[in-house]
């Protein structure tokens, strides 16, 4: 069911941009958050059908594209999407930078829970927004909220908008409803509009479960959904992702600044591929959380057997585990000790917010178990190199 590929030399920007980003092409990728197994057989199938077609002309939405994605938001999340919320962006990225534009003015305070996801604080400060951050409660890597600080931040800075990571990227956290609910409660006492990033909804390990933030009150005049197949079923060069604005001023002034800056529609094989993953997708998708559980249980024991003073935040959500090495080596030294002592190309924790992160990285456990294997050996014997 599930297929591991090798991705040398293939242009993917994961293997073979190593050199661009890291300055060595010798490194284990463990970076970018895409998967290395081979997409859903039901996906290479119908795109294969359309190629054999031999027409790529001028494309239009499939009437079935937008139900395929409503049923399995109600077969999986509980989630009633009506078709008429939905807009097209091929992106979850280029969608947040556009409502940063739609739903805020020039210097407005934006919030973020940190350590966040990097392009969520380059889209406010690109846009000319104040970035406030609020940051996570981190008790030896079991990260909360901190309620007081972040509506503390609100009030002060006179928030205006709240961007949500939901799950949480890098921290693996799958927030439960009293957490998501405090959180919309005090935005909506204090009018701050709220943009949930939810790209990573069916990443979910274990027990956990996530809980789309719109299910759980009156939040659709203050609320936008960003999500997409990308990271459920291994598509991000499709181009694809749904927007989901169930107030109708929010989506007509949506509607009105797509036109003036020209947003094209999504193409031919974005549509084809999502439609066909949420179609026939599921059984896939189970294969391919058995394997990241099976990942992350390993990085888990290993590190606790070899590098006990490690600290790997329990994975709830996504396939990217965050583990702090503070106490093995100095954080400004960690970026050089990763790349060139452990040959591992990982995110390291500064572009989640700054230096205060330094002593973090970011591992991507969505391959083969080979190559995790490899990687915490590696990983292990670079910082028993320096301890001995």
């Amino acid at each position: 069911m599930l297929k591991y590929v090798e991705r040398k030399q293939t242009d993917s920007k994961k293997w073979d941009g190593l050199e661009a980003m890291f300055g060595a092409s010798d490194l284990m990728p463990l970076w970018v958050a895409d998967m290395d197994f081979k997409v859903a057989d039901c996906v290479v199938e119908k795109l294969k059908e359309y190629l054999d077609f031999g027409v790529l002309g001028y494309y239009k939405q499939p009437e079935k594209y937008k139900q395929a994605f409503i049923n399995w938001e109600q077969t999986y999340h509980g989630y009633t999407v009506k078709k008429e919320w939905l807009r097209y962006s091929p992106g979850v990225v280029p969608a947040i930078n556009w409502f940063i534009q739609l739903l805020t003015e020039k210097k407005d305070s934006i919030i973020v829970l940190t350590p966040v996801y990097y392009p969520f604080l380059d889209a406010v400060k690109n846009n000319g927004r104040n970035l406030i951050e609020s940051d996570l409660i981190n008790e030896g890597g079991n990260y909360t909220i901190d309620f007081k600080d972040f509506e503390d931040k609100i009030i002060e800075n006179h928030v205006k908008l709240f961007i949500l990571c939901s799950p949480h990227n890098p921290v693996g956290r799958v927030w439960k409803k009293n957490e998501l609910k405090s959180l919309m409660n005090i935005c909506k006492k204090h009018d701050v509009k709220v943009i949930s990033d939810e790209i990573h909804q069916d990443i979910v390990i274990d027990e956990n479960k996530h809980i789309p933030v719109a299910t759980l009150g009156d939040y659709d005049s203050m609320l936008v959904t960003l999500t997409a197949g990308t990271k459920t079923f291994n598509l991000a060069s499709c181009k694809n992702s749904f927007v989901i604005i169930p107030d109708s001023q929010i989506r007509k002034a949506f509607d009105t600044f797509v036109q003036c800056i020209r947003i094209p529609d999504g193409n031919a094989f974005g549509y084809i591929a999502v439609q066909s993953a949420y179609e026939k997708g599921r059984a896939w998708l189970e294969a391919v959380l058995h394997q990241i559980e099976e990942n992350y249980l390993y990085i888990k024991k290993k590190l606790h057997e070899e590098l006990p003073l490690a600290e790997v935040s329990p994975l709830e959500g996504t396939y990217l585990l965050w583990i702090n090495l503070g106490k093995y080596i100095e954080g400004n030294e960690l970026e050089s000790f990763i790349k060139e002592r452990c040959k591992l190309a990982l995110d390291f924790g500064v572009w989640f917010g700054g230096e205060r992160f330094n002593q973090y990285v970011r591992m991507n456990i969505a391959t083969s178990k080979e190559n995790i294997i490899k990687a915490v050996e590696q990983l292990i014997q670079g910082i028993e190199d320096i301890c001995h």
